[in-house]
């Protein structure tokens, strides 16, 4: 019975896992809107667009992830504080999931401006042809094939997102790697209680494939019809 609670510690854990999934979830919003406006900004007329965009990706996927965390955390709080005048901090679960899905929109950006560009032009002209004003022409036309062609690679990096969560413990949030860390703390069994949380990043990981390749699936069956 011990083994099953996890010595007390299975409730914490499992707050510690959904604190996990919440933080991946929220970076993939915050990436996946950054992605979009950087892909389009690489894929602009505009030099300076380009120009920023190009910036933004290389400067992002230089550096390690962490220290994308620590600049969030620690610099967000005090630039916040010296514009506003007075303190303001930055909570662990907000630096984490900005931080990351600034990581994140990196990888997507890339992701997007591929799969774009694959749609082939000539239904883009075609559709343009027909009277449909350009932004319906991205809407309706572009964006559903591009998806579809961005799922695989966008799911690959969401399950690398997952893993990289255990990093924003190291600012102080709860997520399952701390609580982890309190239950071996509390018990003194390491290797017990990560193999739990290797087992629980593992069945994160293995939904959220499988809910990208239903999601694939899905999408290439509508576009069939």
């Amino acid at each position: 019975m011990s083994s099953f609670t996890l010595n007390g510690y299975g409730g914490l854990i499992l707050l510690g896992a959904t604190t996990t999934l919440l933080v991946a979830l929220a970076a993939t919003a915050i990436g996946s809107v950054i992605g979009v406006l950087m892909a389009a900004a690489k894929l602009s007329p505009s030099r300076v667009l380009r120009h920023v965009a190009s910036a933004y990706t290389t400067t992002i996927r230089g550096v390690p992830d962490l220290l994308v965390i620590f600049m969030v955390y620690y610099g967000g709080s005090s630039t916040l504080s010296h514009l506003f005048e007075h303190s303001i901090e930055i909570n662990a679960f907000t630096a984490g999931a900005v931080s990351l899905g600034l990581v994140f929109g990196a990888y997507a950006t890339e992701i997007f401006r591929g799969a774009i560009l694959e749609v082939p032009r000539g239904q883009s002209e075609a559709a343009a042809a027909l009277g449909l004003p350009g932004h319906r022409v991205f809407i309706d036309v572009v964006a559903p094939q591009a998806w579809r062609l961005a799922i695989p690679a966008f799911g690959n990096q969401l399950t690398v997102l997952l893993k990289e969560t255990a990093l924003v413990s190291l600012v102080g949030l709860e997520d399952l790697m701390r609580r982890v860390g309190f239950a071996v703390e509390g018990t003194n069994r390491p290797f017990f209680f990560y193999l739990v949380a290797g087992a629980l990043y593992f069945v994160l990981s293995y939904f959220m494939t499988n809910a990208f390749s239903m999601a694939r699936r899905k999408t290439t069956t509508t576009l069939a019809r």
